[in-house]
């Protein structure tokens, strides 16, 4: 018998209710139920084909116990190594590199001194940054939140200087983005199970949380959820995400992917409501089912990303090379004629002096 198990935290009726869905479909020799975990020795399974993991970005126990059983051969959704190394700034330099777009970010390093850490331990930091760089890169409207975080946590909406040096100074020792505000016409969380199946729901972030799913509201043209699928399935097919959601905000009908590290999306049916829920569970049932049919033991079950097995920087640098490579044809093509590009650069004024700060 497989034994599919969720680990889970404070939530309430996601959890029971995919264990129950898995548990009615009988399936041959596979069951479901939440994990219980008495004992965790090195290199000693646990007695779960597949474990679906809800709760361990919180608890740090429960992410090296699921490392020690993805090593044995357990199925992990998601993988606990990725999620480990993962984090939104990361996130929004793959999507640049394969194409989807994004808000313009920077990182900024933390207002206070990391423990164990002294002003030395920054003599590569130039100091001031070059802010007015920031500055006019980024703009005004902008959001500051940590590169690491999640649950709409120590986020600040900046309108101008005032408000960014203000709310900096309060973050303490969260490493923080600078990023660009998208100030959108419509707005959708996507659900991805599988790295292909995809759910589009219309959302509205300005809301109270159990009011941000807009329910019965006009759906968006066609043209414009098919691109939004497309960019939701290739954005965790590079992550290797089997279990995540990713959040659009739709500007002069350009989507654009605001949040997309969410491993452990919410899924309770009193926010996302019923048809949602319904959706998820059912999804979420069919694709564990499926990794426990596949799962193997002692061999690796783990999802890996188009990033971690091929490298997206490698196509990125093979399609810039194949651009270079069209535009020296072009130049020989046309030679005689004046280089824009060098004459473009040698236009280019000198970049002023950094603000200090």
């Amino acid at each position: 018998m497989k034994k599919i198990g969720i680990l889970f935290g404070q939530e309430r009726s996601f959890p029971q209710a995919f264990v129950d869905r898995i548990n009615e479909k009988g399936e041959k020799n596979i069951s479901a139920e939440f994990v219980r975990i008495d004992k965790v020795m090195q290199a000693e399974p646990l007695d779960y084909a597949v474990i679906v993991d809800r709760i361990s970005q919180d608890v740090p126990f429960y992410r090296a116990m699921l490392k020690n059983a993805a090593i044995c051969g357990a199925a992990v959704i998601n993988n606990p190594f990725w999620w480990s190394a993962d984090e939104k700034f990361f996130n929004n330099a793959l999507a640049v590199k394969i194409g989807v777009p994004v808000p313009k970010t920077v990182i900024l390093p933390s207002k206070e001194l990391p423990d164990d850490t002294t002003d030395q331990s920054f003599r590569n930091l130039a100091y001031p940054l070059d802010w007015e760089g920031i500055f006019k890169y980024v703009g005004f409207p902008a959001y500051m939140k940590p590169f690491d975080g999640g649950g709409w946590k120590e986020v600040y909406q900046i309108n101008n200087l005032d408000e960014l040096w203000d709310n900096y100074n309060k973050t303490k020792q969260y490493v923080m983005m600078l990023q660009e505000e998208i100030i959108f016409e419509d707005y959708f969380r996507c659900y991805c199970i599988g790295g292909k199946h995809v759910r589009i729901m219309q959302y509205e972030p300005r809301n109270p949380h159990h009011l941000r799913y807009e329910h019965g509201k006009a759906p968006a043209a066609k043209k414009l959820l098919d691109t939004v699928k497309n960019y939701v399935i290739k954005l965790n097919k590079y992550l290797g995400y089997d279990f995540n959601t990713v959040e659009f905000a739709i500007r002069d009908g350009v989507p654009y992917a605001i949040d997309f590290c969410n491993p452990a999306p919410d899924a309770e049916v009193t926010s996302v409501g019923q048809d949602n829920f319904d959706w998820v569970v059912e999804t979420a049932a069919d694709y564990a089912i499926e990794r426990a049919k596949k799962q193997k033991d002692d061999q690796d079950n783990l999802t890996w990303g188009e990033f971690v097995r091929t490298g997206a920087a490698k196509e990125h640098l093979l399609s810039s090379e194949k651009k270079v490579e069209r535009k020296a044809d072009k130049k020989e093509a046309s030679a005689g004629t004046i280089d824009h590009d060098i004459a473009a650069d040698k236009n280019v004024a000198k970049p002023k002096k950094a603000v200090k700060k």
